[in-house]
């Protein structure tokens, strides 16, 4: 499959990719490579992983990562309960010393069956290779990328109860980032690298085509153009793709076919779009009609 066609297919999928993001995603497959998405929060980037694989028809793991994000959260960790009530069940049924030893024991309670797979285990024990999204890694601390690097670099997990998981096929990794720290250069290294910033109009006309193509033409073009000026205004948290998908599915449901015919309907479907108090207090209903009357 060159980039075009994988271009192609995702396009098929309903996600309209750049060339530079096609290409990238091209080589990421090609050469077996993690591939780094960055960019601000709702341009698609998590999508990615999702389209990709329901494309490959293979699970989607997903870790999301976090303040505080340990190797026990993202890698495997023992199921401590079932532990205690295994070694409650053998003492009361007389084995502790007797039938078993201390050891036996220990070596039961720290098997296969007590193990607990977090998401990072989980994508390299499956038969068919998974897309890995590790969404946000930036959010983690950067401890945590030390933990990562032994699985993007080997492909494997050490257990030190149970020895060194090698996976059995390697996984897609996706690792998405908005920008909440600077990355190591070491888990940059291991990466291929692509940038996804906001689409211009024509691209986030298709998408919105692509994704609802019942929309008239005219409302789709109202739509990107209101929400690409909306995204000129000094907001707090700029309206993403989803936001912009959820504001014409609104539209469309309250049967709006053109941006200026309802002011107050219009006021009240930005609920889709604003999603901070200030922000919906700093767009008005002049402000939205100036710039309903622009896109239309």
């Amino acid at each position: 499959m060159t980039w075009t066609t994988l271009q192609t297919a995702l396009a098929d999928q309903g996600y309209i990719a750049g060339d530079d993001l096609a290409m990238a995603l091209h080589l990421a497959l090609t050469l077996g490579r993690p591939l780094l998405l960055e960019g601000p929060a709702g341009v698609g980037k998590t999508e990615v992983a999702r389209v990709l694989a329901a494309l490959k028809e293979t699970q989607l793991i997903r870790l999301q990562c976090y303040e505080g994000l340990d190797a026990g959260q993202a890698i495997y960790e023992w199921n401590y309960q079932r532990q205690l009530l295994s070694i409650r069940a053998a003492a009361e049924a007389g084995e502790t010393g007797k039938t078993q030893s201390a050891t036996e024991i220990e070596n039961r309670i720290f098997s296969e069956d007590f193990l607990l797979q977090r998401p990072l285990l989980q994508a390299i024990r499956q038969e068919k290779s998974p897309v890995l999204l590790v969404d946000e890694v930036d959010r983690a601390d950067e401890e945590f990328e030390a933990y990562l690097l032994e699985v993007l670099s080997e492909y494997q997990v050490t257990v030190p109860e149970l020895g060194t998981i090698t996976a059995t096929t390697r996984p897609m990794v996706i690792l998405t980032a908005n920008g909440t720290r600077d990355l190591s250069d070491a888990l940059r290294r291991r990466c291929l690298y692509a940038h996804l910033d906001y689409p211009d109009a024509a691209a986030e006309r298709a998408i919105l085509l692509a994704r609802a193509p019942e929309i008239e033409t005219r409302l789709a073009a109202q739509i990107v153009g209101f929400v690409q000026a909306l995204r000129r205004e000094d907001l707090e948290k700029t309206p993403g793709i989803a936001e912009m998908l959820d504001f014409a599915a609104a539209l469309m449901g309250l049967g709006i076919a053109d941006l200026t015919q309802d002011p107050v309907t219009l006021q009240a479907s930005l609920a889709t779009l604003l999603k901070t108090e200030n922000d919906r207090a700093a767009i008005s209903t002049e402000i939205s009609q100036r710039l309903a009357g622009k896109a239309a």
